[in-house]
């Protein structure tokens, strides 16, 4: 992989003819909505590397239709005062993110609602929605009762904030008890301001267990000398395109990410739209 990565190179990688696969129905018993994160970020070079590893010891790579890495639009909500970025941004232990997100190549589309503990595990719920509904959740009652329901935010608050397009391998593990995302090509639009952003070169790679298990994956890192990174997609992308908002965290861990993929790899344009 190099920065000019593409949707279409990644699906044509030669590793896949090593890597065995596992269907996305197979992987429906994997959601794994409560869990333990742990976040990483990598060079496109050594998601190559992570990725030959894994397949020598038996780690399968989702498939959707054809293709192992797929295409995901994801849109933040958040209030007028950016609430959920402000309390991640604080180091606030117990949070809350809610978001849309659209599979485009196996065509679903979901309302999620994701929690962090003060004991730092994820729990998430969602559940499948219209497509219509993915940027206007107020038009549809099925979204209205789901937020009802499980939203610490009071409905009527929440807006369209932060749109964000990036490309995704998923592998698992030999006996499904871990999920491995990989994303890559990461797009940020502002939807109230128009500013956009894209960082080249960078991996976002989550993996989710259960519990603190062992982990071939997580050993694999480590042999690679690539340790943990905690960052949020969504604070990400917010404190690169929103302006004037507090930030002093997150651009330390951008300086950080800027060592670990080099320098001159982030890219910011005032009204730039993502390509759809």
């Amino acid at each position: 992989m190099h920065a000019a990565t593409t949707y279409d190179t990644i699906n044509g990688l030669s590793l896949w003819q090593r890597m065995a696969s596992i269907t996305l129905e197979e992987m429906r018993g994997v959601k794994l909505m409560n869990r333990v994160d742990t976040k990483y970020v990598l060079t496109e070079d050594e998601v190559m590397a992570m990725l030959e590893r894994a397949a020598e010891r038996g780690y399968r790579v989702q498939v959707i239709g054809d293709v192992r890495a797929a295409r995901y639009d994801t849109l933040y909500y958040d209030t007028a005062q950016r609430d959920m970025y402000v309390a991640h941004h604080n180091q606030t232990l117990s949070r809350q993110k809610i978001r849309t997100r659209r599979y485009e190549d196996g065509g679903d589309t979901f309302l999620e609602v994701k929690n962090k503990s003060n004991r730092g595990r994820t729990n998430k719920r969602r559940i499948a929605i219209e497509g219509s509904a993915f940027d206007a959740i107020h038009d549809h009652c099925s979204t209205l009762e789901f937020l009802a329901e499980h939203s610490r935010y009071d409905v009527a608050s929440l807006a369209p904030a932060l749109a964000t397009r990036f490309v995704r391998i998923t592998i698992v593990n030999r006996n499904l008890s871990e999920r491995v995302t990989i994303d890559l090509n990461l797009c940020y639009e502002d939807l109230r301001s128009g500013r956009s952003a894209t960082i080249c070169g960078m991996a976002i790679v989550e993996v989710k267990q259960v519990g603190s298990s062992s982990s071939e994956i997580k050993a694999i890192l480590r042999d690679m000398r690539v340790m943990p990174f905690r960052v949020s997609k969504y604070c990400l992308g917010t404190a690169l395109t929103v302006e004037g908002i507090k930030k002093n965290r997150l651009q330390l861990k951008l300086r950080d990410i800027e060592k670990r993929i080099g320098y001159g790899r982030v890219y910011i344009s005032a009204a730039q739209q993502i390509e759809k």
